[in-house]
């Protein structure tokens, strides 16, 4: 199928910008880093992620949501598949999942290419992209190189990764502190077009929320009650059109006062990113290119790499 100009152009940009980030630690990070010592890992890692997420169709974006938050906290260091540590932060307890498709191709790709040669943080970011293709997104490029943490940062998960309540101000605040600007951190939102949210994240929001669609905040309170612990794990989609592909309904859906989250609806709310909102809810090919800029930038936040860390053997624990 012969590529649109837009579609061309698109990807001729996100090639530029992997040219042209420069932090000392991606430049050590390659494409084609284990073209010699596992040359078949990108096809590994597709296939069982596919296959992951055949079984189970929101894995892909819990597969997302895991590199998201391995990002956030220390780089992409693989540390938040660590059992203990990151996992029990505010942000992840009781929602972060994954684990097991990450050690089962971690277990495949050590099959093919033998111990201790693909780090797990590599795995977790092959497989967060081919999660977003798998979903109908658009793909991109991952350099590799990456090597496993050996402690966890519980710490720094806390008071880094952004909280379901979150204000855009605070948002744009956790994002600068990474180096994204407003506009990469509404882009890198968008990843909730897909996905799922317990009733606990949201319960304040369809109950006292004041920026909410009343049809929206009724059918929302159907499956969450006002007050837990009944119903706490009770699930909700935070794109409510299209949960499980990728697209940009949930611009479209802050737009009309349908974001599940405070933290989503703060997108839009009479503030400083509710032109980046109304873009991306009318140019899906804008919001595509800019995510996909934005997971570039996101892969390339402080990797261990050279010496430095290990290669697990188990992704759950050091080695």
């Amino acid at each position: 199928m012969a590529l649109s100009m837009h579609s061309t152009l698109s990807i001729s940009l996100v090639m530029i910008f992997i040219t042209i980030f420069s932090s000392p630690a991606s430049a050590q990070l390659s494409v084609s880093f284990y073209g010699t010592t596992c040359p078949s890992v990108f096809d590994t890692v597709r296939a069982a992620t596919r296959s992951a997420i055949n079984r189970e169709a929101r894995m892909g974006a819990s597969i997302l949501r895991l590199f998201f938050h391995d990002c956030f906290v220390n780089g992409c260091d693989g540390g938040v598949l660590l059992a203990g540590g990151e996992r029990t932060a505010f942000a992840n307890q009781d929602s972060i999942r994954g684990f097991e498709v990450i050690d089962n191709i971690k277990a495949q790709v050590d099959r093919a290419c033998g111990r201790s040669v693909v780090s797990c943080a590599d795995i977790l970011a092959i497989s967060a992209r081919d999660s977003v293709v798998e979903m109908g997104g658009q793909s991109y490029s991952v350099p590799l190189g990456r090597r496993d943490a050996r402690t966890a940062n519980l710490a720094g998960a806390n008071s880094d990764l952004p909280a379901p309540f979150d204000t855009v101000d605070l948002l744009i605040s956790k994002f600068q502190g990474k180096g994204f600007s407003a506009r990469e951190m509404v882009a890198l939102s968008g990843a909730h077009t897909v996905g799922f949210a317990r009733c606990t994240t949201f319960r304040d929001r369809i109950y006292s929320g004041a920026n909410i669609d009343p049809a929206f905040a009724t059918a929302r309170q159907a499956t969450c009650p006002r007050t837990g612990p009944a119903g706490d794990g009770n699930l909700a989609p935070l794109d409510p059109q299209s949960p499980l592909r990728f697209g940009n309904n949930y611009f479209q859906a802050l737009m009309n006062r349908r974001g599940l989250l405070i933290s989503d609806q703060t997108l839009f709310s009479n503030g400083p990113t509710d032109s980046i909102v109304r873009m991306y809810a009318d140019d899906a090919n804008a919001f595509a290119t800019d995510f996909t800029t934005g997971m570039i930038k996101m892969g390339n936040l402080s990797p261990l790499t050279g010496t430095q860390g290990e290669i697990r053997t188990t992704c759950q624990r050091v080695n």
